[in-house]
């Protein structure tokens, strides 16, 4: 046995650090064990060419919580942030190019060109979007009630947010109620007529998510997406795994010690009344003991593989088997040897934000019509950014940022299932890969003359190489049955899991995916309520 610590932190992912700075913030002796040989896990940044330094997973950091950035005080630590004026921008196959714009009288202009009735109605439809959206973000650093057993610091922690519920009024309250489950294509069509406004909206509903917009409660998808604003997007100065490196800094300067290429195999159980963790095996045989284990790893990972049914209720082990994964996403870095050009840009300042090809809500359902029969898109949703248009020094020679300059482009494409009906991703990988670029071309021609490098990750790659379950970017859909307290499963939404001392700290556990930070936070603060 090796030395003793407060906490060991299975996984070096964002919420793991944030987990692990929050602990050793405290006052406790914490551990890091991460098997990657790059911390960040899915919101890592890693030179893939030579010079160029890539965000492999997550680009953007527009839903990480304010009040983690304060209190653990990241900015002491390089994390800075860089801002666009263009929020979106959507190529259109008729070449056209739609631009959301921070500004709000900038982006009616552009939507007039497509509808006026449309430009008429969008202050209104943001308006609405970010008022249910910042009830929605008052629910991210909260700790799911225990409705089989309420207790006092439950309704206490969660009345401040009922409160802003009712103050909303019994028609907004009802309004909200209503929007919630709907398919994301039933509530646009009720605010626009235009396809191509209505499509470049619809993908914030779908990302990551084994659904069509026609999809039941895609709608709380799409809320949950806009919670930092409509559209908003924030870049990490230095890529994304700037922010995971602020956080493991924050978390060494508090005392915390981090490990990598040390991949857990087993959590250490003792049985006694109940089974018990008091510690973890390494894949070296080192075994290292702690109070308690916090796993960034998703429920079924956890529970299954590092912990082992023999120790679950046959009841949480039918709850865990049926979690849902269905990773549906690939991705294509590309270097490049100088900015793109696409249909409808008009100036650089438009490819600030993100790049969407999803010309209308017809186009992003008959995308998700082939991943229900097993087989990716023929023409897939595309989301894409340019950091290098905020930092050039990401990309060798990259100079200013010019349209000269090298460039790096990171393409999101749905829907690529991870299970495949015929053939399997070894074999189709190089085929979507080609899927992908010509559909990019019909939006940006010549693009292929510009690519120096590029890399692909499948879905089974999320999976072996990044530990996410199935290639789900969220571990676990994010749908009304697998949120708040279904999530991971019922009855331990409170970051506790069936095996005392065992808690979980990553997307699997509430709020969700995306680079919030919250399920990391949230399961230190419960850590540290409890001991």
């Amino acid at each position: 046995m090796n030395q003793h610590y407060d906490a060991i932190i299975v996984g070096g992912g964002h919420n793991g650090l944030v987990a692990a700075a929050t602990l050793a913030g405290a006052g406790r002796r914490v551990l890091v064990l991460e098997k990657r040989n790059v911390l960040g896990g899915a919101a890592a940044t890693e030179e893939l060419f030579p010079g160029y330094r890539v965000d492999t997973g997550a680009t953007d950091a527009a839903l990480f919580q304010d009040e983690i950035i304060q209190k653990l005080d990241l900015t002491r630590h390089g994390l800075s942030f860089r801002e666009s004026p263009a929020l979106l921008f959507a190529p259109q196959p008729d070449g056209r190019g739609l631009t959301i714009w921070r500004d709000e009288d900038r982006t009616v202009a552009e939507i007039a060109a497509f509808s006026k009735h449309d430009a008429a109605r969008w202050p209104a439809f943001r308006r609405q979007v970010e008022k249910m959206a910042g009830l929605l973000r008052g629910m991210m650093l909260l700790t799911p009630p225990d409705l089989g057993g309420l207790r006092g610091g439950d309704v206490m922690s969660w009345a401040p947010l009922a409160l802003r519920l009712r103050r909303l009024g019994g028609g907004d309250m009802m309004e909200l109620f209503r929007v919630l489950p709907m398919a994301v294509q039933a509530y646009l069509d009720e605010w626009f007529e235009s396809d191509a406004l209505k499509g470049a909206l619809g993908g914030s509903a779908v990302t990551g998510s084994a659904l069509g917009p026609r999809s039941a409660g895609t709608n709380l998808m799409f809320l949950y997406q806009n919670l930092g604003g409509l559209l908003a997007h924030r870049f990490v100065l230095g890529g994304i795994g700037r922010l995971s490196a602020a956080l493991a800094e924050t978390a060494q300067a508090n005392g915390a010690t981090i490990r990598t290429g040390a991949g857990v195999a087993r959590v250490l159980i003792e049985e006694s009344l109940e089974p018990a963790a008091v510690g973890v095996r390494l894949d070296s045989g080192e075994e290292i003991r702690a109070a308690v284990v916090l796993a960034n790893t998703d429920a079924r990972r956890t529970l299954f593989d590092l912990v082992g049914p023999q120790y679950l209720e046959p009841e949480v082990m039918r709850h865990v088997r049926n979690i849902m994964y269905r990773g549906v996403t690939a991705r294509l870095n590309l270097a490049l040897s100088g900015l793109p050009e696409f249909a409808g840009l008009t100036d650089a300042s438009q490819l600030g934000g993100r790049i969407r090809l999803s010309p209308s809500l017809d186009y992003l359902e008959r995308a998700y019509d082939s991943s229900k029969y097993g087989r990716s898109s023929e023409s897939p949703y595309l989301e894409m950014f340019i950091p290098t248009i905020h930092d050039p020094s990401l990309a060798p020679n990259s100079g200013n940022g010019s349209s000269s300059s090298t460039h790096i482009l990171t393409i999101t494409a749905q829907y690529a299932p991870y299970t495949l009906r015929n053939g399997d991703w070894h074999t189709h990988r190089d085929v979507f890969a080609e899927t992908i670029l010509a559909t990019l071309e019909s939006v940006s021609p010549g693009i292929r003359s510009q690519i120096v490098h590029s890399r692909m990750i499948t879905p089974l790659e999320w999976e072996s190489d990044y530990g996410l379950t199935e290639g789900s970017i969220y571990q676990g859909q994010m749908g009304l049955d697998q949120m708040l307290v279904m999530r991971p499963i019922p009855e331990w939404s409170r970051y506790e899991t069936p095996v005392k001392n065992l808690y979980l700290c990553g997307a699997g556990a509430h709020p969700g995916g995306g680079v919030t930070g919250a399920p990391g936070y949230n399961a230190a603060r419960v850590v540290l309520a409890a001991r």
